[in-house]
């Protein structure tokens, strides 16, 4: 089990960023959350195998089709094992 922490920068609000981020790692069978922050990035926090990890850490790269996606920071953490699901935190 791996815990990463994930800052995405670029053009990620408005863009279904968030809504995006859920349903991938709902896919994934991954727990955490994803949110805007006040400084226009969104934070990724999720737990789960580190292949799965990767798969999302590999779409916040990118992200959906209207984003543009500038810097992606990533530090991987003891899991807490503190999530039910995953969620998109306001």
């Amino acid at each position: 089990m791996k815990r990463a922490h994930i800052i995405v920068k670029g053009f990620v609000h408005g863009v279904l960023f968030r809504w995006n981020t859920k349903n991938i790692a709902l896919e994934l069978g991954l727990k955490g959350f994803v949110r805007n922050l006040p400084d226009g990035s969104v934070e990724v926090v999720a737990e789960g195998s580190e292949e799965k990890i990767k798969n999302l850490i590999e779409f916040c790269k990118t992200g959906p089709r209207a984003a543009k996606v500038e810097n992606v920071e990533i530090k991987f953490e003891k899991p807490k094992n503190e999530f039910g699901g995953f969620e998109i935190r306001y």
